[in-house]
Formats: C-alpha cells, structure tokens, sequence
C-alpha cells in the first residue's frame, strides 16, 4: 500500500526543537532513527509529514512518545483550522486495487485512534490479520452495503446507515456482497495502549 502525508509545520518545529536540545545535529539523527537526513530536514520545515514508521522511529530515537511531540508542538498556538488536501490525503489500495481505505485521522491519534473512508468495489473485500490485542473496529455504512465477517464463519451484513462494532484483534474481512460500490467510515480503536 502506498500513502502520502502532508506535514503540519508544528510537528516539524517541535521535533527540531527536541532534536537541538538533546545535542543532536541531523545526521546524527539520521543515524538513531534510520530516517534520512533529507526526509528529516523536510519534516523539520514543514515541507513533508513522516509515515506513522518513521514518526515512530524518529520519536523513539529522540525519546518522546509521539503524544508528547504533538502536544508540544501544540503549546502556546493560537487557535487555527488546519486543512489537508485531498490530493494529500494518505490512500492505502488493496493488491487488486478494489478496495481503498482514505486515512482521516492525523498522525499523532494513531496510536489509539485511527479512522478512514472505506471504498468496495463490488466483489472485493479487505481482509486483515489479528491487530492488537483489545483493538475494536467500528464500521458505519453510509453507501451501499457491507459484509463483516471473523474467524472465516461468524458474519453480519449492514446497510447504509447501519454501524457494526467487532472485534478486530481476530482475524477478520469486509466484503461488498453487492454490486455496486460501497463506502464507510471505520474507526480503529486500539483499548490498550
């Protein structure tokens, strides 16, 4: 799956500032965080957003949670409504391109919370291992139908308007029975954090 981000200029400007007051310089965080130096300039200005990987990475090499790098880069900030493009938006497809997950949430809620658009095709179906333990998923349909189905054998169908909460921390599957294209909103929520 690919996925494009783009950067908030705070995040990048908390990570400089936690970056300069550990000593660091760029290429010696390059080399803690196995993130490039030129990913990690961009980051720094603003110009790029990390992939959840890297954001991981680069916290762990500078030591905070990435919680803690949001809530300092948004300290002592006015009030302000941060827009994303939809060109910018993160889109993850399936291998046969029939299913397509449209990432919502911002980077730093992805370790509790992370919520997406869900497109089916007709026919297609995202399947997904075990997440872990405790996690719960929330799918509300808001086009077409939808089909969850856990461990291969218990399944449940909604239809637009209808929500259906589940364990996702089995393996597990929606499906689009229908035959036109279905869409949803899906929140993951991970309970142990």
């Amino acid at each position: 799956m690919h996925v494009n981000h783009r950067s908030t200029p705070n995040l990048g400007a908390a990570m400089k500032q936690r970056r300069k007051a550990l000593g660091l310089n760029l290429s010696q965080l390059a080399e803690l965080s196995n993130v490039s130096r030129s990913m990690l300039s961009e980051i720094e200005r603003g110009n790029a957003n990390p992939t959840f990987t890297n954001l991981w990475n680069i916290t762990q090499a500078l030591g905070v949670s990435i919680d803690e790098l949001a809530h300092s880069s948004a300290e002592n900030q006015p009030p302000a409504i941060e827009r994303q493009d939809a060109i910018n938006t993160p889109r993850m497809h399936s291998e046969d391109k029939g299913c397509e997950l449209v990432a919502l949430n911002p980077v730093a809620t992805a370790t509790e919370f992370e919520w997406y658009q869900l497109i089916i095709q007709p026919g297609s179906q995202l399947e997904s291992d075990a997440h872990v333990r405790d996690t719960q998923e929330h799918l509300s349909v808001i086009e077409g139908q939808m089909t969850v189905i856990l461990h291969d054998d218990v399944s449940t169908t909604a239809a637009m308007g209808d929500t259906l909460r589940y364990p996702a921390d089995i393996k597990h599957c929606i499906k689009n029975p229908g035959d036109k294209p279905a869409r949803a909103f899906l929140v993951v929520h991970k309970v142990s954090v």
